[in-house]
């Protein structure tokens, strides 16, 4: 892996609470090499939702700047930024965040709809076979178990080959068997595609998978070091 895909350079996050400004971050630099697979960890409340959602050009920082493939985020306004992620970036979240009304397909489909992709709905259909959903296809939501919406969440986040692919506590609200199970899709499916994966998680051993864990308390970086993911590798970078 070679090249820095993502950098902050002396990132702040402060936002405004009942009692005045909060402090979310502060003064965290860091860079992700292309290819890595990066978990950040922590007790709640660290930042480590907050720090992934800057990562992403979710959330705008106070303080200092994000780099992502070679864009300054900061520099861009909402609509750019929504192209920018669209584009670059897969997103999931713990609680799914799947549009009730439309079926996993379409789900699936939407970001390349939004690109003006032609083949949206075969390529769709595709990754929802990838995750072992393509019988599934047509079912709404509701009637999909925990599991099986967080595979559709996944599916919709890869679906455009993402540079970069960032999962806010994945396996957060699944049990064991299917949180194990979305585990090991996420890590197949990142190295199918070479993305560049950063997670936030409270699960260690989600967390040894990775290359490089970075430990956050109190809105800093407290530890960054090589995980257990690279040196089953060998080490290799």
């Amino acid at each position: 892996m070679t090249g820095t895909v993502l950098s902050l350079d002396h990132i702040g996050l402060t936002l405004d609470g009942n009692a005045g400004p909060i402090t979310i971050l502060r003064g965290i630099s860091l860079k992700v090499n292309r290819g890595e697979t990066v978990a950040l960890t922590g007790p709640s409340g660290s930042g480590k939702s907050s720090l992934l959602m800057l990562m992403g050009g979710l959330e705008r920082a106070s303080a200092g700047q994000v780099t992502a493939l070679g864009q300054d985020l900061g520099a861009m306004d909402e609509d750019q930024l929504a192209r920018f992620r669209r584009d670059n970036m897969g997103v999931v979240f713990q609680s799914f965040h799947l549009i009730p009304n439309m079926t996993a397909l379409e789900n699936v489909a939407l970001p390349l709809e939004l690109s003006g992709d032609k083949d949206a709905f075969a390529r769709a259909k595709s990754e929802l076979e990838a995750v072992g959903l393509g019988h599934r296809g047509d079912h709404y939501p509701a009637q999909l178990s925990g599991g099986e919406q967080q595979r559709v969440a996944l599916a919709r986040a890869i679906v455009t080959r993402p540079a970069l692919l960032l999962a806010d506590e994945p396996t957060g609200n699944l049990d064991g068997a299917n949180g194990q199970a979305i585990m090991d899709l996420l890590f197949s499916l990142r190295d199918r595609d070479g993305s560049t994966l950063i997670m936030v998680t409270h699960a260690p051993e989600l967390a040894n998978r990775c290359d490089r864990v970075i430990r956050l308390t109190d809105g800093q970086v407290v530890s960054d070091q090589s995980g257990a993911g690279l040196a089953q590798a060998g080490g290799a970078a």
